[in-house]
C-alpha cells in the first residue's frame, strides 16, 4: 500500500526554477490554461536552441530512432550527421499521432504545499503537451479521472479544439478517491486504434494497480509515457512542528510528530516509489517522476526523449492479480 498522503499546512521550500524557465508559482498566476501552455511552449522553443535537442522540436513527428529490423534504405542520414543517432522516416500510417492526456483529478492532486498543488500543476502541464502536439498537427483528446472517467474530450484536429480541451480542464474536480485502473481499461476499450496516452497522476494507489492499468494499455498496443506529479513535501518530508497531518486520499487525521516519523514515512514513501516505478517500466511504459517546482518546460523535453525512443513492440498482456 502507499503511505499516507501527509496534508498539513506548512510551507514548502522555494521552487527552483531553470536559467530562462518560469517559475511554476509565477505562471499559475496566469489565469488561462491556454496562455500558459503557450508560455511553456516558448520558453521550451528557446530552451531547446541550447539544448542536444536541437532542430527536433517538429521533426519528432516525422521520424523515428531506429531499431534492429528496420529496413536501412529509410535511414536518414543527414539526421545521424546532426545527432549521431539513427533515425528512420516514418511512413503515412505512423506519422499522425492520436494523443490522450490522462490527468488524475482525484482528491489528494488537490494538495499543495506551496502555491501549486499537484492538480494545478498536471492540468497545466497536459495542457503545455496539448498544445505542443496540436502545433504538430496532431490530433490531441483529454480524459480527467477519479474513482471514474469524469470528462472525456475525443482526439481532433480542428480549429478551436484546443480551447475547448483547455476549457474542460479550467473545471474544478469533484475530489473523490482514486481507481486508477477501471478508468484506463475503459479509455483503452474506447480507443482500440494505438495511439499515445500521456498519464499525469501523483499514483498514490497500489503499485499492482498501476502495472495491470498500464499494462493494459500497453497489451492494446499503444504509447504510454507517466508522469507522477508530487508535492516536494511528499518526497522530503521536511515538516517540524507536530500537528495534525490529513490523509489527501481518505481524509483521515492523524496526529504526527515529523521528528519521530520522518524516517519511517521517507522509507515507506521510497519503497512505493520505487515499486511503482518499476510497474511502469515493467508493463513497457515510460516513466518520470516530477514535483511541482519543477519548470514545466522540462515535461517538454521528457516528452521529446520518449517519443525518440517510441517503436517498441507491443508490451504481452499482464496477468490479472486482482485490484487492490
Amino acid at each position: 500500500m502507499p503511505p499516507a498522503v501527509p496534508s498539513p499546512t506548512q510551507p514548502s521550500s522555494p521552487a527552483r526554477s531553470g536559467p530562462g524557465f518560469a517559475d511554476p508559482a509565477a505562471l499559475v498566476r496566469i489565469k488561462s490554461l491556454q496562455l500558459r501552455a503557450r508560455a511553456v511552449v516558448e520558453g521550451f522553443d528557446r530552451g531547446i536552441h541550447r539544448s542536444p535537442y536541437h532542430g527536433f522540436s517538429v521533426e519528432f513527428s516525422e521520424y523515428r530512432e531506429y531499431t534492429p529490423g528496420d529496413d536501412p534504405r529509410y535511414l536518414d542520414w543527414r539526421l545521424f550527421a546532426r545527432s549521431d543517432r539513427y533515425y528512420i522516416k516514418k511512413f503515412e500510417d505512423e506519422t499522425n499521432l492520436r494523443c490522450h492526456m490522462v490527468v488524475d483529478a482525484s482528491r489528494s492532486m488537490g494538495y499543495g504545499s506551496g502555491a501549486v498543488s499537484k492538480w494545478e500543476y498536471a492540468r497545466t502541464a497536459a495542457a503545455t503537451v496539448a498544445y505542443f502536439l496540436s502545433r504538430q498537427r496532431d490530433a490531441v483528446g483529454l480524459v480527467t479521472f477519479e474513482d471514474r472517467v469524469v470528462e472525456y474530450v475525443p482526439p481532433r484536429v480542428r480549429p478551436g479544439h484546443l480551447a475547448h480541451l483547455t476549457a474542460v480542464l479550467q473545471r474544478e474536480p469533484q475530489g473523490r478517491a482514486t481507481d486508477l485502473t477501471g478508468p484506463l481499461d475503459e479509455i483503452g476499450a474506447a480507443n482500440p486504434r494505438r495511439g499515445l496516452f500521456v498519464l499525469f497522476s501523483d499514483l498514490l494507489v497500489p503499485a499492482p494497480a498501476v502495472r495491470t492499468g498500464v499494462g493494459n494499455l500497453r497489451a492494446a498496443g499503444h504509447e504510454v509515457i507517466v508522469f507522477r506529479v508530487l508535492d516536494p513535501q511528499e518526497v522530503r518530508f521536511e515538516f517540524s512542528a507536530p500537528g495534525l497531518f490529513r490523509d489527501a486520499e481518505t481524509g483521515r487525521e492523524v496526529f504526527v510528530d515529523p521528528r519521530t516519523a520522518a524516517r519511517e514515512y521517507r522509507t515507506r514513501f521510497e519503497a512505493h516509489a520505487t515499486d511503482v516505478r518499476q510497474a511502469c517500466v515493467s508493463a513497457g511504459a515510460d516513466f518520470e517522476q516530477i514535483t511541482t517546482d519543477r519548470p514545466l518546460e522540462l515535461v517538454l523535453f521528457d516528452l521529446l526523449r520518449a517519443r525518440a525512443q517510441s517503436g517498441r513492440a507491443p508490451a504481452r498482456r499482464p496477468q490479472n492479480r486482482g485490484r487492490s
